[in-house]
Parts: C-alpha cells; structure tokens; sequence
C-alpha cells in the first residue's frame, strides 16, 4: 500500500522539527555537533520512509530554518552548504532504497552508504563555491577534515541507529521491508 501525501507530509513535518530539536541535545557546542551530526539522522530517515522527494525537501529546510531561528548553523557559509548536503542524502538515500529490487537492511546500507559520498561532494561543491564567493580556498585538508575525519562519530551513529531504527519500525508494522514481487513470501 503507497503512504498518502497526506501521511508523507505529516512525517515529513516530524522529521523536520526533530531535526530542529535534536542538535540541542549536543550542548550546543559546536565541536560535538559537528562530530555527531544530529540534523543528519531525521533526513535520512524522512528520505527513506516519505521518499526521496520529501528527503530532499526537508533537507534542504532543515539548515536553513535552523539558522533563521537558533542562529545555529551560521547561515554563511556552514547552513548554505549543509543545506545542499543534507538535500543529497535525503533525495540519494530516499531514491536509491526505494528503486531496490528489495528494501532490507542489505539495501539500506547500500543507499546510506552512497548517500553518504554524495552529499559529502555535494558539501564539497557548495563550500567551493561559497567559500570562492568570499576570496578563500577550500581545500583537500578541509574536505577530508569536515566530510570524514571529524564526522567519524556521527557517521558511525548514523550506520547503527538508522538501520536500527528502520528494522524496529519493520517489526512494529509502522513501516516494512518490501519484498520483490518474485520473492513473496507466503505467511
């Protein structure tokens, strides 16, 4: 059965204000918001339940309206560039599970994985740009620095509870892992 635009949106509109909450679990200290990546959780879950669509629109929200309200991310450039970042891995995470010949935990890390490059390009794209807008580089040490070496924590929260959380939501019947239609199972 296909979520109703109407459910879709409700989740979504949940994942955003998550996603507006959750970094005030980390102190509002910057260093460990940036290794633990709190916004990053409720995109990736809203483009894997709602589909990409939504992923990508929440995403691409969620930085920005955080900026407009808490100040926090600053909006130029760190909320500009996430706010492209977070669009890709909803959009790329959302897509990539829902066009799996099956979705389960296989699939699920599949397209988190991807997502997760490609949004960290994406950043590397803005952050080029934006950087390059004021007169100043950005450079390979940057880049490994900001998309890998300090978001190591949150890159491995986010391996362990997304996957968590989506195989809890499938044994509570809230959301569940398609099978291919060749492979149904008879119950």
């Amino acid at each position: 059965m296909k979520n109703s635009t109407l459910k879709n949106s409700m989740l979504s509109a949940m994942f955003l204000a998550i996603g507006l909450v959750l970094p005030f679990l980390t102190g509002q200290i910057p260093q460990i918001g940036n290794m633990l990546l709190p916004m990053h959780l409720p995109v990736f879950l809203c483009g894997l339940i709602c589909g990409w669509k939504y992923g990508l629109i929440i995403g691409a929200v969620l930085p920005l309206l955080r900026s407009m309200l808490f100040s926090m991310p600053m909006m130029f450039p760190t909320a500009i560039a996430m706010a492209f970042e977070l669009a890709a891995y909803g959009c790329v995470a959302g897509y990539l599970y829902a066009h799996s010949k099956w979705q389960c935990v296989i699939s699920l890390y599949k397209a988190l994985l991807t997502a997760m490059i490609a949004g960290r390009f994406v950043w590397a794209g803005a952050q080029i740009i934006l950087l390059g807008m004021n007169g100043q580089a950005f450079t390979f040490q940057m880049f490994l620095a900001g998309a890998f070496i300090n978001a190591i924590p949150g890159i491995l929260l986010q391996l362990i509870f997304i996957p968590a959380i989506m195989v809890a939501l499938d044994k509570s019947g809230l959301v569940y892992f398609k099978k291919s239609e060749g492979l149904k199972l008879a119950k």
